[in-house]
């Protein structure tokens, strides 16, 4: 589940990063809607799969609530699941 919960905050990251990064810009400076429809449908489901990821990750591993606010944090900060990934999931057992 660990390891799950890794991969969906990096993915998470990158689509957080293409949607404001990218495709926001497509749509309102050259008025090209159509991938920030598909990248916002990956990040919203990338970003509730990290949340409901980061509770059961957190319960199994009987980690405390401030590491689950740290992580719902992260949820909603660009580059914070980078940080939330390199420092509590990647050396995590």
């Amino acid at each position: 589940m660990l390891q799950l919960f890794r991969v969906t905050a990096i993915l998470e990251g990158i689509s957080y990063l293409a949607l404001f990064g990218v495709t926001m810009p497509l749509k309102y400076w050259a008025e090209i809607p159509y991938p920030n429809k598909v990248v916002g449908y990956a990040h919203g489901g990338l970003f509730i799969a990290f949340v409901v990821l980061a509770l059961i990750v957190c319960i199994q591993k009987k980690w405390g609530f401030k590491r689950m606010v740290i992580f719902a944090i992260a949820s909603l900060l660009p580059f914070a699941t980078f940080y939330v990934e390199q420092k509590y999931l990647r050396t995590s057992k």
